[in-house]
């Protein structure tokens, strides 16, 4: 490869920070939505100690957002070669990293607010528990399209 055409030095920090983003991101949403789902197991189970298992579901569905986003940080980083890694694959890897890093934030903090008040509730009203799932799915799959876009533009050439 002739020196003009060869990638500048710089071009790695861009892929390693879309691993970053898509790792400190997603487990930032993953905590939020377990903290505040947290305190509300915590709060109902004083009165119903019985629901306790039960309402574990949105601490489940928090975590998987973490998921999401060490499944693309290994991919982008499986994906920085020394070798050939051009400005454009790194920018794509950033754009990826941010995709599923963001989307994992906003998911994590629904699924918190959502799986507090969700689980407070099912507490006073047993049949608002269908209700709490299906709301905290779609919050979920807010992390769940991050995770396509970014495994797209993860493997994009």
């Amino acid at each position: 490869m002739p020196e003009h055409d060869k990638a500048p030095q710089y071009t790695p920090f861009f892929g390693v920070m879309g691993a970053t983003s898509a790792m400190i991101f997603s487990a930032l949403g993953a905590a939020y939505g377990t903290a505040k789902s947290g305190t509300g197991i915590a709060a109902m189970s004083v009165m119903r100690p019985e629901l306790i298992m039960k309402s574990v579901i949105p601490v489940v569905m928090a975590g998987i957002i973490a998921i999401y986003g060490l499944v693309v940080a290994v991919v982008i980083a499986g994906g920085i070669d020394s070798a050939e890694y051009s400005l454009y694959k790194s920018f794509m890897h950033l754009g990826a990293g941010l995709s599923v890093g963001l989307s994992g934030l906003a998911a994590g903090f629904a699924i918190g607010i959502v799986g507090d008040a969700g689980v407070r509730g099912t507490a006073q009203q047993p049949r608002l528990f269908v209700g709490m799932i299906l709301i905290l799915i779609f919050a979920e799959v807010l992390g769940l399209y991050g995770l396509i876009v970014a495994l797209i533009l993860a493997v994009k050439q």
